[in-house]
């Protein structure tokens, strides 16, 4: 299946850029086979018509509401000095699934600006790639306090390397309908944010023996996800 983006409900309509890549790169014709989805259950299925430089779907098949994931994953994770690192993360969650991503600025956040816009075409090109038709939603930064406001304790869990501090593992969580991981920065988060965390109910998890990189725990957050919905 190629897979492209654009509306599908009510209207049918190819993404603009997505119509200059068929033309100019992907140098397709009239006739091919294509799917578009819109990012929010809906697909299309059809063959390509051409006109002049307009591109469009001869329709022959719409599915409405496609399934998601049962386990909506949200992880909000501080974006790495080097921004290739935080870009692989979003890529590769992306693929495996998840359903938010918020970028958080905490007390050792060294990176302080982000192309969010960029971020947010990644996880278009990773869920075509990938064959999803739910795309992910890319949050701006957003500063360690805030997001903590209106956070549930019952579903919300914090990764941290403090090994002094009672921390569960991660094979011991449930799977649950919506959760929340937290993830530092390089150096984790201050003992004053994890002692936050901690007055307000969250519970702190343990990603094994290693320590891992900020992108690496996020993607081994976003792969765990992954599995416990197929099991």
């Amino acid at each position: 299946m190629k897979l492209f983006f654009g509306e599908v409900v009510p209207e049918v309509k190819i993404n603009g850029e997505e119509q200059t890549h068929i033309v100019k790169v992907l140098r397709m014709r009239s006739g091919e086979e294509i799917a578009l989805t819109d990012g929010k259950g809906n697909l299309a299925k059809g063959t390509l018509l051409f006109e002049g430089k307009k591109v469009s779907l001869d329709v022959q098949e719409i599915q409405e509401h496609l399934p998601n994931f049962p386990t909506q994953l949200h992880i909000a994770i501080a974006p790495t000095k080097n921004i290739d690192r935080i870009e692989f993360f979003v890529e590769k969650a992306t693929e495996m699934g998840i359903a938010e991503i918020t970028l958080l600025q905490t007390e050792k956040t060294e990176r302080k600006n982000l192309n969010i816009d960029k971020l947010r075409k990644q996880t278009i090109a990773a869920s075509k790639q990938s064959l999803r038709f739910h795309f992910p939603k890319v949050n701006d930064l957003t500063k360690f306090s805030d997001f903590i406001k209106d956070i549930n304790p019952e579903t919300t869990f914090v990764a941290h390397c403090d090994e002094n501090l009672e921390r569960t593992d991660l094979k011991q969580i449930n799977a649950q309908k919506n959760i929340t991981f937290l993830i530092g920065p390089e150096g984790d988060f201050s003992p004053n944010e994890i002692k936050i965390l901690a007055e307000k109910g969250v519970k702190a998890v343990s990603l094994g023996n290693q320590r891992l990189r900020t992108e690496t725990a996020g993607v081994f957050v976003a792969a765990w996800n992954y599995f416990i919905n197929f099991e």
